[in-house]
């Protein structure tokens, strides 16, 4: 049993849309784990963009390493409350499975695509995606599309989704994962630690990327009152110290600080509120949180990359002939549906299919088909 009353437990599962015999030695969940590691959708994520697009360099971090960063952090945090660190590892290794090429750029292009084409459409959400891969798009078993994965993995995939979306995915799985959002309760607290280690995971690597691509400078990031706080401790303790491991041991303990902050603040709530089950813990405002002031520090963190880094005009450059990529191949797909696989332009309807594969798009590949379909080459610099 788990040290927690309200972790979710593999045994009491709300099971698969596709029962299933139980495997013989694996949960349910390490199940889930092990079958989005053997994924398409995985392997590709180690060629999508976080900030910095593959080409740029080696040492950047994707979407593959993000995923990996986020999973650590959460089995950190879901062993010390006492829960279910097999499904916090599902949910996090699968949380980005849906997210198109280029990143954020890529993300944003795309819907505007489709709400253009369809301006009724709900538009394009990458956690509805990810859902979307899980569910239907991955071809691995003959008796049914996708990885049929447990309710709770799904649920917990799942992050964000609009009230249009969530309708329906309650009017074809009634009671289903579409439901919270229309009720406006909470996903699992294993979900909710994915959630939280999501975002401490890519403040961190994200400051490390900006300083490693000349973007952001080690003293610029002074101004935040969190790194300052800790910069000031590491030169305490280490005098002498200077460069990558001056930053390195920063963020480290930033890291540090923020898991402790959530694990500390989560417990308390946990102990106030003690939800008898899952369940009673889903029907309850958030328990998985930071507390008020490393919110407030965590808050600025994210305004400041947004500021100094996402919209760093070297960056900007890079967004634009992203989302111009991602807008050639969707108007040539849909003016020429001929130019899509076969196994796509079969698929109906052609606009959601069309969604699929560019979404499922690792960046390079996208490159390649700009290139095919329109002649040319194009050569970001920063």
């Amino acid at each position: 049993m788990f040290a927690c009353a309200c972790a979710s437990d593999p045994a009491r599962s709300r099971g698969r849309r596709h029962p299933e015999v139980p495997a013989p030695t694996r949960n349910e969940y390490q199940r889930d784990r092990d079958r989005v590691v053997h994924s398409t959708a995985f392997r590709r994520l180690v060629y999508k963009t976080q900030v910095f697009l593959n080409h740029e360099g080696d040492l950047f971090r994707t979407r593959l390493t993000h995923s990996l960063e986020v999973a650590q952090l959460g089995r950190s945090i879901a062993r010390t409350l006492g829960l279910n660190e097999d499904l916090v590892e599902a949910v996090a290794l699968a949380h980005d499975l849906g997210h198109t090429p280029f990143g954020h750029a890529g993300q944003d292009a795309l819907d505007d695509c489709v709400r253009r084409a369809d301006p009724a459409s709900a538009g394009f959400e990458h956690n509805f995606q990810s859902l979307r891969v899980v569910d239907l798009l991955e071809e691995r078993y003959p008796a049914y599309d996708g990885l049929n994965l447990s309710f709770e993995a799904r649920e917990g995939i799942l992050k964000h989704c609009s009230k249009r979306h969530a309708e329906a995915l309650e009017r074809d799985e009634p009671g289903g994962v579409g439901q919270r959002f229309l009720a406006r309760t909470q996903p699992s607290l294993e979900a909710q630690v994915c959630n939280l280690a999501d975002e401490i995971a890519y403040n961190a690597h994200d400051i490390d990327d900006g300083v490693r691509s000349g973007l952001l400078d080690h003293t610029q990031m002074l101004a935040l009152p969190m790194f300052e706080r800790f910069h000031r401790e590491v030169l305490l303790a280490f005098p002498a110290l200077t460069g990558r491991r001056l930053l390195y041991e920063t963020i480290r303990r930033m890291l540090s600080a923020q898991v402790y902050d959530v694990i500390d603040t989560s417990a308390a709530l946990i102990a106030e509120h003690a939800p008898a089950s899952a369940d009673a813990a889903r029907a309850m405002a958030p328990l998985i949180r930071f507390s008020p002031v490393l919110q407030a520090e965590v808050a600025e963190v994210k305004s400041f990359l947004f500021q100094h880094l996402y919209r760093h005009p070297r960056v900007m450059v890079t967004t634009e002939g992203a989302r111009q990529v991602v807008r050639v191949l969707f108007e040539a797909y849909l003016a020429d549906p001929a130019q899509l696989p076969e196994r796509h332009a079969q698929r109906l309807p052609l606009q959601q299919a069309i969604v699929d594969y560019i979404a499922g798009m690792t960046d390079r590949f996208a490159l390649r088909e700009h290139e095919r379909l329109t002649g040319r080459t194009l050569h970001w610099q920063r």
